[in-house]
């Protein structure tokens, strides 16, 4: 790793059991705390003391699903004192908590938290379109409206959309708040040729600290561009369905219509679960 943030965030993640401090995560990346903090968010959207944290949360999760390890041990392994600071953090960010997190990951996922809309504002639509990196083959992707820079919980608004190798998706987000959103998406992509699902690519789009405003009765209109994964990104902390690209991506004679919008459910709350997959944007027309 050849950057200061590169550096600190192999610090962090050699260390993220320990009870690191700012200081020792600016040494190691040879700069004074105070350049070193401004750099970090310049360079990953949060602060070090933030993903320092989301670190933390995401190897409990990776702990919690392929390890028969007890949650009190898993909370200890990651660098936190006490079960239920570590279960008010993982809750927090996951959407469930960690016993809960356990029993999802061994039943398939079933009862996933779903976006909580704020019921107290106007609501408009992001609506665009989801474009791959070339190389890649069909993904699916989870796409989100956020109020920070991590996949966490909660969204206010998202969907599951289902993208072609070589062309876009469109997608649409209804019922998201006014205000400024962070537009996030993970995905899951196949690679090409020979033995394509085997090579199994995950991508992520929309970090850093642009947003995309929001205004009651409002479409605004947002292309989302995947890239593969790089060292600056925070993880995702939000429980997530299970991203298996489809073998086929069926194409339709154009974009998912915009239709009446929905009205939340009384609670901020949607159905667990329940996201809508998009259908792929049109072939293009032949040239005459």
């Amino acid at each position: 790793m050849d950057n200061a943030a590169e550096r600190a965030i192999e610090c962090i993640r050699e260390r993220y059991g320990e009870p690191l401090t700012l200081t020792e995560i600016a040494e190691s990346a040879l700069l004074s705390r105070f350049y070193f903090a401004r750099l970090f968010k310049e360079e990953t959207g949060i602060t070090p003391g933030r993903f320092l944290a989301a670190i933390r949360i995401h190897e409990a999760k990776r702990l919690i699903k392929h390890t028969s390890m007890s949650i009190i041990d898993i909370s200890y392994a990651v660098g936190y004192n006490s079960l239920g600071s570590f279960t008010n953090s993982f809750t927090s960010g996951v959407g469930v908590s960690p016993s809960r997190y356990r029993r999802l990951s061994r039943d398939g996922g079933d009862g996933l938290p779903g976006p909580e809309p704020d019921l107290r504002a106007g609501y408009g639509t992001i609506a665009g379109t989801i474009s791959l990196p070339a190389g890649h083959g069909n993904a699916r992707v989870f796409l989100g409206a956020f109020g920070t820079p991590v996949v966490q919980h909660p969204s206010v608004a998202s969907a599951v959309v289902d993208v072609p190798a070589g062309r876009p998706s469109c997608y649409v987000l209804q019922n998201v708040p006014e205000g400024e959103w962070h537009l996030l998406a993970v995905a899951a992509a196949d690679g090409i040729g020979p033995e394509a699902r085997t090579r199994r690519t995950a991508l992520v789009a929309g970090r850093g600290p642009a947003t995309v405003p929001v205004t009651a009765g409002v479409i605004v209109s947002a292309a989302v561009r995947l890239r593969p994964v790089r060292a600056t990104d925070p993880p995702v902390l939000l429980a997530l369905p299970e991203l298996v690209p489809p073998a086929e991506v069926v194409s339709h004679p154009g974009c998912v219509s915009l239709g009446p919008q929905a009205e939340p459910v009384a609670g901020g709350r949607r159905d667990a679960g329940h996201l809508k997959v998009a259908s792929a944007a049109p072939e293009p027309a032949p040239v005459a």
